[in-house]
């Protein structure tokens, strides 16, 4: 129920050309607060609420829960959310041991698009694809509870 992820900003679209999978992904927050997250999420045609708890100082680990839930339940409570839906389309490459999902951002976040590994430990090495630029983890304007409140778009 820990999650290891490390995430970086993504240099080039050759990733599309590399996923092996890619779908559409809504979501909102129930609740934002930094301590803890509430999200509601609509991810091909299955609903997804998950509780995130507040990172680690480095911004390598945090506690994570999901549950699956009906896509109408997942419909249903994305109109209880707080302002600021997420929209992304969500590619996945395989690359070397691991599996990078790559987010592409819409709307009021178009134009961020950023990449995610998981780990099973915060020291574990992985190989870095060439689009591949730098590292975010732990900056959190990029979690999307924050570009839901501070979209990219309004950045300075």
């Amino acid at each position: 129920m820990i999650e290891i992820e490390r995430k970086f900003l993504v240099k080039s679209e050759a990733f599309k050309t590399e996923a092996s999978a890619s779908y559409t992904i809504k979501q909102g927050f129930l609740n934002s607060h930094k301590e803890r997250t509430v999200r509601v999420r609509l991810k091909k045609n299955s609903g997804f609420i998950t509780i995130k708890g507040k990172s680690t100082s480095n911004g390598l680990s945090r506690f994570e829960w999901e549950k699956e839930i009906s896509k109408q339940e997942a419909e249903n409570l994305l109109t209880l959310c707080e302002d600021g839906i997420i929209d992304k389309i969500r590619y996945e490459v395989v690359f070397g041991k691991h599996i990078f999902e790559v987010d592409v951002f819409s709307g009021v976040n178009e134009g961020l698009c950023i990449a995610e590994v998981e780990l099973n430990s915060e020291n574990e090495f992985f190989e870095k694809p060439h689009w591949l630029g730098i590292e975010v983890t732990g900056d959190i304007r990029y979690y999307n509870s924050q570009l839901s409140k501070d979209p990219f778009k309004s950045w300075k």
